[in-house]
Parts: C-alpha cells; structure tokens; sequence
C-alpha cells in the first residue's frame, strides 16, 4: 500500500519567543521519550554557573549534560561572547546520538552560525543523512538562509504541543 503524501522529517518552530519554544521543545521531547521514544538532541538555556554569572548552555535531552556556549569575556565587552568549543561538543554529542539510532532528534536552533553553515549545522546534517525526525527552532532573522538549508524537508509548525504531536504523528511514520 502505497502512503498518499510523505511525511515532512523536520518540524521548524518560529523562534520569536524562544524562551517558551526552548521549554516546549524539551517537555515535548521527555513526553516522547517517557512514552518509549529515543530522543536525543539539545535545547537552549540560560542560567548563572558556580560563580553566579550568567551563561548560555545547550542542555542535553538525553543526559542532562550542559554544554556552556557563552562565554565571559569581562565587564564592558560588546564583543560576541560565542563559546565555540562547547556548540562544537554539543554538536558531535547529537550528531553521535543521530547515528546512534535516535527516532527524533532535538536541535535547539537555526540561527547565525547555522546560515553561515556551522554551529549546530552537522548535527541536522546527521539527522538527515540518518532519515531521523527533527524539531528544530528557527530565528526569525534567519529564516531565508533556512528555506535554502532545510528546503523541502521542513515544515513550518506552531509552536504548540498540538500542533507538534500533529506533526510527530506524520513524521513518525515516514522515519
């Protein structure tokens, strides 16, 4: 029996209020996870580290793992504050997790470093050349470089637990 339409692997969240998507990407994917799903993936937080200043981490879906991507370059700094070395580790972890056997993979977002193809660009990479569902956060400044990126694979989707179970259900059988 032949399916009518493929499902569409990747489910691209408008990222304006990104606080509220971070938290809606990462309570969707425990519940999938919760439910028997593999999930893998990072979402993005913000929080103070040992010495209470405050840091951007990409958190772990699977281990909890924080990755620091900011860094503190002292008082006054207007400079990017961009930890390279931590988007690369969590990079290479969701990339591992994508061949790994994940069914869904989580990728915090589609921003700057992503439209010049690198942070977090080899982690939806692997998800796709491993045929794994994706969720990802796209900046609303960034979303012609996404089109060219992602084209035909992505979806557009409301940042709703409706709406993403909708799309999970499409994109579950189509993996």
């Amino acid at each position: 029996m032949e399916r009518e339409t493929a499902a569409t692997p990747i489910a691209a969240l408008p990222a304006e209020d990104s606080e509220n998507v971070q938290a809606l990407m990462r309570r969707f994917a425990l519940e999938l996870a919760e439910s028997g799903v593999r999930v893998a993936g990072v979402t993005q937080m913000r929080g103070a580290d040992s010495a209470g200043r405050s840091r951007i981490f990409l958190r772990d879906i699977a281990s909890d793992a924080e990755f620091v991507i900011s860094q503190d370059l002292g008082p006054g700094s207007v400079a990017c504050n961009l930890d390279t070395s931590g988007l690369a580790m969590a990079c290479a972890s969701v990339e591992h997790a994508a061949r790994a056997g994940a069914g869904l993979i989580v990728v915090s977002k589609f921003s700057k470093q992503e439209a010049e193809r690198g942070g977090l660009c080899d982690a939806f990479r692997a998800a796709m050349a491993a045929h794994v569902p994706v969720i990802a956060a796209v900046s609303p400044h960034f979303r012609d470089e996404w089109r060219r990126f992602a084209g035909p694979l992505a979806e557009d989707v409301a940042p709703t637990r409706e709406a993403l179970l909708e799309w999970w259900s499409r994109a579950r059988v189509s993996a």
